[in-house]
């Protein structure tokens, strides 16, 4: 595995300055960088956020308590649960924290289950700057790949894995585009993650909201789909295939037209 790897993400939009824009991330173990235009690498419009929310009991996650916040090196994110306790949330609704793009809605398996990825571009301290919001353990899945939702749109239910935990959200803020559900190949800092919480406490409103933007799309490799689950009575399967050399993923949008 490489000693270190960075990211480099580029946006030509309209918000002032208008000349495209670079974010170099410096981080921690992983694939090489993304170079200025890459050849392969895909973008696709999205509505800049103009704040964020609490992921549950919207907008301040009313009802609901942190049973675990972040850990460095061990656990990247919030579990929110209940106020009630125990399997009492099972099938709460999860939102949106900001308007973003839907890039990842799949059944990963293994400890995550059902997630849902969104992909954020926020205007901060003079620039463009990106973020991932990451939820998992997900009952059901509202949103499909390539969707544009708004801030506090239903994206999916709490759940259990299949039993695997009581029911809790498990909610990420990345700043690493690259991980996806490929966790284990990133060191678990602050190099490549917010803490979620304070990172949310910290940007309830923001200047720059609700314009046509573009992020980066295919910067992490997607497993084959085995299940996707979109709501009740629409169940989809498919078989598993091998990984593919070069990602593949292509923009279909469901949700309604950007400004």
């Amino acid at each position: 595995m490489p000693a270190e790897a960075g990211i480099l993400i580029v946006t030509d939009d309209v918000m002032p300055p208008i000349r495209p824009l670079f974010l170099l991330l410096a981080l921690a173990a992983g694939p090489a960088p993304l170079a200025a235009q890459e050849p392969g690498l895909q973008y696709a419009a999205t509505r800049s956020v103009d704040g964020f929310d609490m992921p549950v009991g919207k907008p301040d996650a009313e009802g609901y308590y942190r049973s675990r916040g972040l850990i460095v090196g061990r656990h990247m994110g919030d579990d929110w649960n209940g106020n009630g306790g125990g399997n009492t949330d099972l099938g709460a609704p999860v939102y949106a924290t900001a308007h973003g793009l839907v890039i990842y809605s799949r059944d990963a398996r293994m400890g995550w289950g059902k997630t849902v990825i969104l992909r954020h571009a926020y205007w901060e301290g003079g620039k463009w700057n990106y973020a991932d919001s990451f939820y998992t353990h997900l009952h059901q899945m509202f949103v499909r790949e390539g969707q544009q939702v708004r801030r506090g749109q239903l994206v999916g239910s709490i759940g259990t894995n299949r039993g695997m935990y009581t029911a809790h959200l498990h909610f990420e803020i990345r700043k690493n585009l690259r991980i996806g559900i490929n966790q284990g190949s990133y060191r678990k800092d602050l190099s490549n993650y917010f803490k979620p919480y304070e990172f949310i406490l910290g940007r309830r409103q923001l200047n720059g909201g609700n314009r046509r933007v573009r992020v980066p799309i295919n910067t992490f490799q997607l497993q084959a789909r085995v299940v996707d689950q979109m709501g009740p009575g629409a169940r989809r399967v498919e078989p598993p295939s091998k990984p593919r050399a070069k990602p593949d993923f292509k923009v279909d949008r469901f949700g309604e037209p950007l400004p």
